[in-house]
This record gives C-alpha cells, sequence and structure tokens, in this order.
C-alpha cells in the first residue's frame, strides 16, 4: 500500500510501512477485527506483528466500546450466585467471604476484596460461556483460533487441609467436547501457610468447531468440618486471546 506526500518538486509515492509504528497501530484500530485477521495480518512481517499486539486489541476494544478504563476492575455485586450455575453445593454450602477471611492471608491484587468459599462435602459451580453470543463469528473461531487463556486461584485455611478441583472445557454447538484441561485434584494439608495459587491454562491449535467454554472449579475440606473451611476460589477469568494459531486446521476429506 502506498500513500501520496507533496515535495517541493513534485508528488511522490511512500509505503505506508514507511510511517511510524504508533501511526500505523492508530490506523488498525479503525479497521474492522475479520478484516484486520483475514485479509491486512497476512500482508507482510511488520503488519502481522502489530495486529498481534495486545495494545492494539486494548485500543480497538476500548475505541469501540467493549470495555472501559476500568475494565480490570472485579466485579462488585458478590451478594449472590447470580452468574453460576451451582453444581454441588454439599455440607454447608457455597457461601461468600471477605478478604483475607480466618486463617487466611491478603490477594496479591488489593483491588480483589471477596472469595467463594466451600464446605466439608464436594461444592461445585460453573459458567458456560456461548461464544456466538459473545460476538467471535464461526470463521474466527474456525480458522484463526484464537488462543483462549482461562485463570483461577485458590487458596486453603491455614489450620484445615482441602482438595481444590477446576476443569474448563471447550465443546462444539452440541456441547462434544473437543478440548479439555482437567488436572488432577491439588490436596493441601492441614497447618499450610494460606497461600493464593495462580492456575493458568491456555488452549491453542484446538480443533475447529468450539462454540462453547465450560469453566468449572471448587472442592471441600478434608477435615470434615461443620462451616466453611474448604477452598476459597477467586479473581476467575477466562480470555480470548489476540494471538492466533500458527497451524491451519486439517483439511477436510471430500466425498
Amino acid at each position: 500500500a502506498c500513500v501520496y506526500t507533496s515535495s517541493p518538486a513534485a508528488m511522490a509515492l511512500v509505503s505506508i510501512n514507511q510511517l511510524p509504528e504508533n501511526i500505523l497501530l492508530e490506523v488498525f484500530t479503525h479497521v474492522p477485527a475479520r478484516q484486520l485477521l483475514q485479509n491486512c495480518r497476512p500482508v507482510c512481517c511488520l503488519w502481522r506483528d502489530l495486529i498481534d499486539l495486545v495494545s492494539l486489541w486494548k485500543r480497538k476494544c476500548l475505541r469501540e466500546g467493549y470495555v472501559t478504563e476500568d475494565w480490570d476492575q472485579p466485579v462488585a455485586d458478590w451478594k449472590d450466585m447470580r452468574s453460576w450455575k451451582i453444581d454441588s453445593n454439599g455440607g454447608d454450602q457455597w457461601k461468600v467471604e471477605s478478604l483475607p477471611g480466618a486463617h487466611g492471608i491478603d490477594f496479591p491484587d488489593s483491588k480483589v476484596k471477596k472469595y467463594f468459599v466451600t464446605s466439608y462435602d464436594m461444592c461445585l459451580k460453573s459458567q458456560l460461556i456461548d461464544l456466538k453470543a459473545e460476538g467471535y463469528w464461526e470463521e474466527l473461531l474456525d480458522k484463526f483460533r484464537p488462543d483462549i487463556v482461562v485463570k483461577d486461584w485458590f487458596a486453603a485455611r491455614a489450620d484445615c487441609g482441602c482438595t481444590y478441583h477446576i476443569r474448563v472445557q471447550l465443546t462444539s454447538a452440541d456441547y462434544l467436547v473437543l478440548a479439555s484441561f482437567e488436572p488432577p485434584p491439588v490436596t493441601i494439608h492441614q497447618w499450610n501457610d494460606a497461600k493464593w495459587t495462580e492456575v493458568s491454562h491456555t488452549f491453542s491449535d484446538y480443533p475447529p468447531g468450539v462454540r462453547h467454554i465450560l469453566f468449572q472449579h471448587g472442592g471441600k475440606d478434608t477435615q470434615f468440618w461443620a462451616g466453611w473451611y474448604g477452598p476459597r476460589v477467586t479473581n476467575s477469568s477466562v480470555v480470548i486471546s489476540h494471538r492466533v494459531t500458527r497451524n491451519p486446521p486439517p483439511a477436510v476429506a471430500q466425498p
């Protein structure tokens, strides 16, 4: 691509790639996301690297009103489980408590003020994310397959052992599991340091056809004590990354 520039002698053609990178980034913020990925990203290495920058997509989201400047603030309303499906509600059931909690420590991010806590029998809760309803179109999900980054934080009470569970599945429109992250349960022994631990997993190069993400976590204490002595969980997140797969989807055999 070229642009015209004036000079005392004549009009000259200048490659758009000679513009400062910050100017190119500003131009890209005005290009629809589909066109950026499908038409602009393959043009050259420079454009690919710029389009892969996190800062570009944050600027686009701010410009298009998807997030505000305080997008990283925690959810304010912790009075109920309105955004969660309760899959198991054993013992004295799920509860919300304020940090640091009894025999606990503060969360690494001071903006996080609350956590969910489990009881003496299994407590599990989940969210099912509909990617198309969230604005991710089929071509993006099937051809470019952006990385899906899942994070969760958990901690035990210092005076009680517990077992923590997490399960994340990428499913098709018919809820068939196409990719899964389900590590072995984590057991923390009694008289621990109550340290908050982050769990993180990135789905990359997953099969085409992903339409939903199922996120489930929870656990129970190991002492079978009445009350809320099981694992504490907070600051969970599922992020559709700006990074896309480097491997093309497998070819479909023609009949």
